[in-house]
């Protein structure tokens, strides 16, 4: 409790003067979630010290927080009672109200606050106040189903050397379309991340002013080697994420969050309901040029109500600052395929990869360990209405390579030559992709 000790001559929580803090948080779901296993041994033990009951309401995603947060700003008809506690990404300070938030750095004092890995703290800032508090990061990476491909690759001879760039990974996607007679080789969970990454590594800006730049001609050389290879069958279009796909071997490979290995299956299950054990790794992210080496980072943070019960305000910060140190920071966030918010636990991290339990959660970071050596890392951009048009993007995007894979099919099928069809088809996509985006 001395750790605490600078706080003494505020009203503190405590045995006989216990506080509950509300909490709604994105990380895994409501029975299997690594975040809840933490808070509940803070419950048991700092929590418990101090009267602290950390009280996890809904485990759910940042989408959905950000809509269940300005039902409650608003004051909508059944709208929940704002949590004490959540995690989100910076844009929900506008919804909430920032006057509204705990500053965390009237609590944590420098000394701790120097102990965060700066470019994660700084995200969290709102002018001069420290609004969200890191509590864990992640990067992206390519996942594999190496069991499936190793078959694959004994057949054609593509390796996972091959898989280093996307222009190697659209070739192998191609090529197990035809080995596999007509399965989907890999899903990206995000196009947004695509085009932003991708258009920096050809010099340019994805996002300028707050609106997608498709008329630039970056954006053209990234778009067409992807709209060939999902107008030929090699991409999956369909909604949802990749994790549900490779438990029925519907895709072998997806691009996506670091974090999304707690939700990736140690089988798969065909359609005459055997199963089979199968061997998953991580890659690094994929490069769009072999000398251009960049990833998006990203997670939210923790953000707190500020209350005008002192002890809730003091329980918020003894919660973060014991969710925060090396040890249970660790601990949560390498069974959840994140990175650690503070120097210290980072080095401890990528040290000793023992402390990690599961074997394709080490393959994660040694994807991640390799990465930070020569990646650029880059913070997706704030501003004003960025969630509405990142969605809209992704929605988009697969609307208008559905709609060419259908006309695909249907003009080869009819004679028509399939690469002069496919050529034809990536060039018109662009053309409808920016007509979409200009409305």
């Amino acid at each position: 409790m001395t750790i605490f000790s600078g706080c003494a001559h505020k009203r503190m929580p405590s045995p006989s003067d216990p506080v509950t803090l509300t909490m709604w948080h994105v990380y895994g779901s409501q029975t299997e979630s690594p975040l809840n296993t933490v808070i509940d041994e803070f419950n048991r033990s700092l929590g418990s010290e101090y009267g602290i009951t950390v009280n996890v309401v809904s485990v759910t995603s940042s989408s959905a927080i950000d809509k269940a947060l300005m039902a409650s700003a608003n004051g909508e008809p059944g709208a929940e009672k704002m949590p004490d506690l959540f995690t989100a990404y910076p844009r929900v300070a506008e919804i909430v109200g920032q006057d509204k938030l705990l500053p965390w750095d009237e609590y944590f004092s420098e000394d701790e606050l120097s102990a965060f890995h700066t470019e994660f703290l700084s995200e969290g800032y709102f002018g001069e106040q420290l609004l969200m508090l890191p509590v864990a990061k992640s990067t992206e990476a390519l996942y594999l189903n190496k069991t499936l491909f190793d078959r694959f690759s004994a057949d054609t001879g593509i390796t996972t050397d091959d898989l280093s760039t996307y222009d190697g990974v659209f070739s192998a996607a191609r090529a197990y379309y035809d080995w596999s007679d007509g399965q989907s080789f890999l899903q990206i969970n995000d196009y947004y991340h695509y085009a932003y990454v991708g258009m920096k590594a050809y010099g340019s800006e994805f996002i300028r002013s707050g609106r997608p730049r498709l008329e630039d001609e970056a954006f053209r050389t990234i778009w067409i080697p992807l709209a060939k290879t999902a107008i030929y069958g090699g991409i999956c279009l369909d909604e949802g994420y990749a994790a549900a796909r490779w438990k029925t071997a519907e895709v072998i490979a997806n691009t996506g969050s670091t974090a999304d290995v707690l939700y990736q299956p140690d089988r798969v299950i065909y359609p005459d309901n055997t199963t089979e054990l199968i061997e998953a790794v991580a890659l690094p992210y994929l490069k769009f040029t072999e000398n251009t080496s960049a990833a998006i980072y990203r997670g939210g943070g923790l953000f707190a109500i500020k209350s005008e019960d002192e002890r809730k305000n003091q329980a918020a910060y003894i919660f973060a600052k014991w969710l925060t140190d090396c040890e249970h920071n660790l601990e949560f966030v390498t069974n959840a395929g994140y990175l650690p918010v503070r120097d210290d636990a980072l080095d401890a991290l990528f040290e000793d990869f023992s402390i990690i339990k599961k074997e394709n959660y080490r393959s994660v970071y040694r994807a991640v360990d390799e990465m930070l050596d020569s990646y650029m890392l880059y913070a997706l951009p704030l501003y004003e209405g960025a969630s509405e048009i990142q969605s809209d993007f992704e929605s988009n995007v697969k609307a208008v390579l559905k709609s060419a894979r259908g006309q695909y099919i249907k003009r080869v099928n009819e004679g028509e030559d399939p690469d002069t069809v496919l050529a034809a088809l990536a060039e018109s996509s662009l053309a409808e992709l920016k007509s979409l985006s200009s409305k």
